[in-house]
């Protein structure tokens, strides 16, 4: 009986061993732009990148939900992030994986979108914003081979943890379907028409549009715009087209059996269900 319970046992543990492996993961840290964890109250660049950000106003460390984040006000609170060959100026970029984890104060303000991270202009760019009641990531090249543009979306609720990552995938010259990605907590929800982004020299910013972008709506166009109120933490910017595995490691401070380097109490999730 006792090797029967023995050998039994072995099955299951070698089972939830398994069944925590990440699948189909692309991850190559050799394609690394930036890695911004916020762990030290900072926007240092924690790749090997030292692609540093600089605080515009000032974003507060406070505990997160993977180590620190930076909670900002809604006013004059973001990270101006310089210029990079990996990210901006250089190009085309053919695979690009952009993630966040983000916990918005309000979710259904209806007269400012809310940025959580952003790059380039008008032309070429992309970005991560909440407005409405939900979270878009958006991408677009209306220059080399005009594509116009895509903005995925998703419902999300006040006061909550979500990660959220938007994905270039195997990107040509042309308008492509099921090139741009959206992925939510761990899970892609949406695959649309896109492309390839070109060199995008206008600033890149996180907790608000630095300078310029474009939103589902047209909006975007200025400076030092559309304040993110909440808490950032864990912000990457890969060369890489991420996939399930991946992103099932980024947003496992979601789940009750973290994995990876993140860790996530009961106490907080406790928490977190009581205000849904």
């Amino acid at each position: 009986m006792t090797r029967v319970f023995i050998f039994a046992f072995c099955i299951v543990l070698s089972l939830s061993v398994l069944s925590i492996v990440p699948v189909d993961a692309q991850r190559d840290e050799a394609t690394v732009a930036a890695n911004w964890t916020f762990n030290d109250g900072s926007a240092k660049d924690s790749s090997k990148k030292n692609l540093n950000g600089n605080f515009v106003g000032g974003p507060k460390a406070v505990d997160g939900i993977a180590g620190k984040a930076l909670k900002f006000n809604g006013k004059d609170d973001g990270i101006k992030i310089p210029d990079s060959a990996d990210i901006n100026t250089v190009g085309p970029y053919t695979d690009r994986t952009v993630a966040a984890l983000f916990n918005c104060d309000d979710v259904g303000i209806d007269d400012r979108k809310q940025v959580i991270y952003e790059e380039g202009g008008r032309t070429r760019g992309l970005v991560i914003y909440v407005y409405d009641g939900k979270v878009y990531v958006g991408g677009w090249n209306r220059a080399e081979y005009n594509w116009n543009g895509a903005w995925p979306s998703a419902e999300v609720k006040s006061k909550r943890w979500y990660h959220v990552g938007l994905v270039i995938r195997e990107a040509s010259g042309k308008v492509e379907n099921k090139k741009f990605e959206m992925w939510l907590d761990g899970k892609r929800i949406a695959q649309e028409k896109g492309g390839q982004l070109h060199a995008h020299a206008d600033d890149i910013g996180i907790g608000f549009t630095n300078q310029n972008a474009v939103y589902h709506d047209e909006g975007g166009s200025g400076t030092n715009i559309d304040w993110f109120a909440g808490l950032i933490d864990e912000v990457i910017v890969y060369g890489s087209a991420f996939d399930e595995g991946d992103f099932a490691d980024l947003a496992s401070p979601l789940s009750v059996e973290p994995q990876g380097k993140f860790t996530t109490t009961w106490a907080h999730l406790k928490a977190q269900h009581t205000e849904e």
